[in-house]
């Protein structure tokens, strides 16, 4: 299969470099400043088992007439999805597959607008970045994907054939959506506690928050269930294991842009839980709070 990686980043560049090793046909869509360091250096990847480099494809844009793409993954953050869709149009045919993994769900909406019926569902976990060196670090061995189609039908074979490599630990879901909206609500009531209270959940919990906390969890999940996709036990106590536990020093990623003065994806993950909850007839104070915060200080950490 030939597979499109919007993106080069922490998991698009950890996902590429897994692929590539194992012989896949990939090509990585990026900006003129990543393609300079891909062009020159090529891909450098770190994990806690040792740094390599590796000679990509990589190109800044999609000619028109260029033989389509078979599965396109999209890696880029929320606020680059707008150019995205457009930018990927020339490299999607009929039969092309689109598997986003961003967070939250408004772009599920969006590119299914734009590619009925090509689009899946997906999930990353893994802790990965990209260092002052364009080096792209995968902080931990986790490095998962979970993918699943819209409808519940089975994602065709060829696509789990060609995601399934060493060090990526591929997840076949029969629920996807469900499974979206339970790494929503997690992500968001992260988001939320940390960015609310501007600490990490250990110092939170030994100043009294836990109440508040355990209100931040609640308040995503019944968005949740009220969207029909309510979070399972495991998921829930998954999320209260991460965001209860004394002396953590677990911080949501969104709490750690906000810290470095980029809050650009709060929108997608805050904004988008606040909306589907005036949708849903359900009341989001704690998030809407957060955003109010958030909105006020212009994405600044001070």
């Amino acid at each position: 299969m030939r597979t499109l990686i919007v993106g080069a980043g922490g998991t698009g560049g950890a996902f590429g470099k897994r692929l590539i090793d194992a012989g896949r046909d990939i090509t990585f869509l990026v900006r003129e400043r990543r393609l300079a360091q891909l062009t020159a250096n090529g891909l450098t990847f770190r994990d806690p088992s040792g740094e390599s480099t590796t000679p990509v494809t990589a190109v800044t844009s999609i000619a028109t007439g260029t033989e389509p793409f078979d599965l396109i993954l999209i890696t880029v953050k929320a606020p680059a999805l707008p150019a995205v869709i457009e930018s990927i149009r020339p490299a999607v045919g009929p039969n092309t597959r689109i598997l986003p993994i961003l967070n939250g769900l408004d772009h599920i909406d969006r590119l299914s607008a734009a590619y009925p019926g090509q689009v899946l569902g997906g999930l990353a976990k893994i802790v990965a970045t990209i260092d002052d060196s364009a080096t792209v670090v995968q902080m931990t061995p986790l490095s998962s994907v979970t993918i699943g189609t819209l409808d519940g039908t089975e994602v065709d074979s060829k696509i789990v054939d060609n995601l399934s490599v060493d060090g990526l630990k591929l997840v076949v879901a029969d629920n996807m959506l469900t499974r979206l909206w339970e790494k929503w609500a997690f992500i968001a009531s992260a988001g939320v506690i940390c960015c609310l209270f501007r600490a990490n959940i250990g110092a939170i919990l030994a100043a009294g928050g836990r109440e508040a906390m355990e209100a931040a969890i609640a308040e995503t999940e019944r968005v949740a269930a009220a969207a029909g996709h309510p979070v399972s036990e495991q998921a829930h106590a998954m999320s209260t294991g991460m965001l209860l536990e004394e002396g953590s020093q677990f911080t949501s990623s969104l709490y750690r842009d906000l810290m470095a003065g980029d809050a650009a994806e709060a929108e997608h993950i805050l904004g988008a839980m606040s909306e589907r909850g005036r949708q849903l007839g359900v009341g989001t104070p704690l998030v809407d709070l957060t955003l109010i915060q958030i909105r006020a200080g212009g994405g600044s950490g001070i």
